[in-house]
């Protein structure tokens, strides 16, 4: 059986200027948006990266994968790659990658269908979509359709 399968799993939807996070777990099979961290002249804040390691000690790191939408790379995602290879040396911790297509629309519209305009903030939809993709890798692990990246 997985170190993971019943430990927190921590998601990341990597961006520019935000890194959406969110917490799950295989026991319950679901995601919740928790924070947003602040990227800075292309470097997150990695003290506040590892002190939410430190808070909930995951036994596993997802982090979304930009792809076209034909599935093909983009110019983002040698930068995600990067990051999540940054994240295992950093705190030697597994990492998957989760194909992270669509997740800030979907972010967007669930946000708006429970509370309109006022809950379209960056940082709302950054977690929210680092939800998604969590949830995502979740459904795909539990029906054993998942990828493990190093």
């Amino acid at each position: 059986m997985p170190k993971f399968l019943t430990k927190i799993i921590l998601g990341f939807d990597f961006g520019s200027n935000n890194i959406g996070v969110a917490i799950g777990q295989l026991v319950t099979g679901t995601a919740h948006p928790i924070d947003t961290i602040r990227v800075k002249n292309g470097i997150p804040n990695w003290l506040q990266i590892e002190k939410l390691i430190k808070e909930w000690q995951p036994s596993l790191l997802v982090v979304g994968l930009p792809l076209n939408m034909d599935g093909t790379d983009q110019c983002f995602t040698d930068c995600a790659r990067k990051f999540a290879n940054y994240l295992c040396d950093r705190f030697n911790i597994q990492i998957c990658m989760q194909d992270e297509r669509l997740s800030t629309k979907e972010a967007r519209s669930e946000l708006f269908r429970y509370g309109g305009y006022r809950n379209l903030v960056r940082s709302s939809i950054d977690s929210k979509s680092a939800a998604i993709i969590l949830q995502d890798w979740i459904t795909a692990y539990l029906s054993k359709d998942i990828l493990t990246y190093k």
